[in-house]
């Protein structure tokens, strides 16, 4: 039995869960592969910290050098997370002709052309399919099980914390803040929580997503990028009263054939749909090929243990090949990633098109509703149905509007023309609406 020896960078909550499962399960996954995986060094700045699975203090290590210049290591894992030092890691981990296991969105949405060119120039490989989706094999299904199609549509929920915050203010009545508290005490969410409510993180793996269905490499700040900061349980409560539900989805679209839809926002989406109802820190994620038709992956989308699964995955997916004789120097690797696309350009946030969920602040006075009307049509913006709500204080109340279709860049300016009015009392709250 071929022994191949892994190296671990970054022994923080998923490390150790890596750890432990290679090591608890080592005999289970030699049996299951035909490959002995040896952990033979874990290299952390931290080596203090005490963390829930023991090992073998000889295995500890605080310098680097130990693990990418040691000629036995065959695999680095680099769980550092950011970008840098994670970035001269991996590069000279690959240079030194080891093969990467990483499970760092960040830095594959903002170096996946260098990184996956050098690993393609070397014959070796990437796995990084725990960096998207937690346990959830979406990038084994684009990689591999997919290939043959062209595909139409990705989208989905791929951040558990958001999840978590929205469905808890829908099942729970509580706003933003509470709901956020209660994701910090849980631990599902970090004590600085911005890359998960801004719709940052959802970001980072929409570009990974983007690059493997469509062939075309985005850099994050090319997305359009919106979090849940701004939605209110009463948006969630009229949402419902209509039918839907609101969810943090990234979507890459492809429209008219050679134009990419690439933007992550809250969306208001058919309670029948079933995306509607993943709750909690589940993710869902809907690719859509001209050959497979409608697919839904689902399942827990972050933690130690389902990242940690998608981890070993990796590994033991290249321990094979190199068990094989694959992937093992030749140009071409065993896991190409296309730079290929048939994609022309990634389409302008401003000329996209959709419907959208309107709540205005404003006085309760004869006059408001035509006033705001008018300013909608005035840049084509054309009312599917309007309802006035009770409102918290006499003279102002919410008016919640949904319309038809309408580009981006009217509504934008529409909201900016509204909200400057006297009547308007608050930031206008618009939400776009997938069908």
């Amino acid at each position: 039995m071929k022994k191949i020896n892994v190296g671990l960078v970054g022994f923080g909550t998923i490390g150790a869960g890596v750890v432990r499962a290679l090591k608890t399960k080592k005999s289970f996954l030699a049996q299951r592969s035909g490959v002995d995986i040896t952990l033979a060094v874990i290299c952390d700045k931290d080596l203090r910290t005490k963390r829930p699975v023991s090992v073998n203090r000889k295995l500890l290590t605080s310098s680097i050098t130990k693990v990418l210049y040691d000629p036995k290591i065959d695999i680095v894992i680099e769980l550092v997370g950011g970008i840098r030092p994670a970035k001269d890691i991996v590069l000279e981990a690959l240079r030194q002709g080891k093969h990467v296991v990483t499970a760092n969105k960040a830095l594959l949405a903002d170096s996946a052309a260098e990184i996956f060119g050098l690993a393609n120039d070397l014959g070796l490989s990437i796995g990084f399919e725990a960096s998207v989706g937690g346990g959830i094999p979406i990038i084994k299904a684009l990689k591999e099980a997919f290939i043959a199609n062209k595909t139409d549509l990705i989208y989905g929920i791929i951040n558990g914390t958001s999840n978590f915050i929205l469905s808890k203010m829908a099942q729970d009545n509580i706003d933003f803040k509470e709901a956020l508290a209660l994701a910090q005490a849980k631990g599902y969410a970090e004590r600085d929580p911005y890359l998960d409510i801004s719709g940052g993180d959802s970001c980072h793996k929409l570009s990974i997503l983007s690059l493997l269905g469509f062939g075309v490499s985005v850099k994050p700040h090319e997305i359009y990028t919106e979090g849940i900061v701004s939605i209110e349980p009463n948006d969630i409560r009229y949402a419902k009263e209509m039918g839907y539900a609101i969810k943090l989805l990234a979507i890459a679209k492809r429209v008219k054939g050679d134009l990419l839809e690439l933007r992550v926002h809250p969306t208001l989406i058919p309670e029948s749909h079933l995306i509607a109802n993943v709750s909690g820190v589940y993710n869902a994620i809907f690719v859509k090929g001209d050959m497979i038709g409608d697919n839904m992956f689902y399942g827990q989308g972050a933690g130690a243990n389902p990242t940690a699964s998608a981890v070993v995955s990796d590994i033991v997916s290249i321990a094979k090949g190199m068990a094989a004789g694959k992937c093992c120097g030749q140009k071409g690797g065993s896991d190409f990633i296309s730079f290929a696309p048939d994609i022309k350009a990634v389409m302008n946030i401003d000329d996209v098109k959709t419907r959208y969920y309107i709540r205005f602040s404003a006085m309760d006075k004869p006059g408001v509703l035509a006033r705001v009307s008018g300013i909608l049509g005035k840049y084509s913006i054309s009312i599917a149905s309007v309802s006035q709500k009770p409102g918290k204080t006499a003279n102002i109340v919410p008016i919640v509007m949904m319309t038809h279709e309408a580009s981006e860049k009217n509504m934008r300016k529409a909201l900016k023309e509204i909200d400057a009015l006297s009547i308007i009392k608050k930031k206008t709250v618009r939400v776009r609406v997938e069908g």
